[in-house]
């Protein structure tokens, strides 16, 4: 049997909001974090509120990242091998990596450049990469298939 998630996105769906509304769905905290511990990265730390938005109840995801913690751009290349390095499962890697690969081909088109040349700076952060690989993560836990 097949599992299909539906995301009803009518004010956006940032990585964070994501992870929220995957959080609410049954995805447990802990194997979040144990699963994220894996990737070789640092400087940054996951927290979860309940929040109350327009009548709405929801889960709030954080990554709060330490201030003297530095942030640099990473290429892609960089970001496959902190994936494929982790103790993460091959699902879980294979799905997080061609998110990024496929950020990877957008961004060299935009900017007219070699996939390699691409350097991600905002993606490239902690925070992206928990929110991608994270999403990666529940999708398998959950046994989502597909999702829209």
């Amino acid at each position: 049997m097949s599992r299909t998630l539906y995301f009803d996105c009518f004010s956006g769906a940032s990585g964070d909001m994501i992870l929220g509304a995957l959080l609410d769905a049954g995805f447990p905290f802990d194997v979040l974090k144990d699963s994220l511990s894996s990737l070789d990265l640092h400087g940054y730390d996951l927290s979860v509120e309940k929040v109350k938005r327009s009548s709405i109840t929801a889960t709030k995801f954080n990554v709060v990242m330490d201030p003297h913690f530095h942030q640099h751009s990473r290429s892609l290349a960089d970001i496959l091998k902190i994936i494929d390095s982790s103790k993460l499962p091959a699902k879980v890697k294979k799905t997080g990596s061609a998110v990024f690969q496929r950020l990877g081909e957008v961004e060299a088109g935009i900017h007219g450049v070699d996939i390699q040349e691409v350097h991600f700076h905002e993606i490239g952060a902690v925070d992206s990469i928990i929110d991608i690989v994270g999403a990666a993560v529940a999708f398998d836990w959950l046994k989502i298939d597909k999702f829209y």
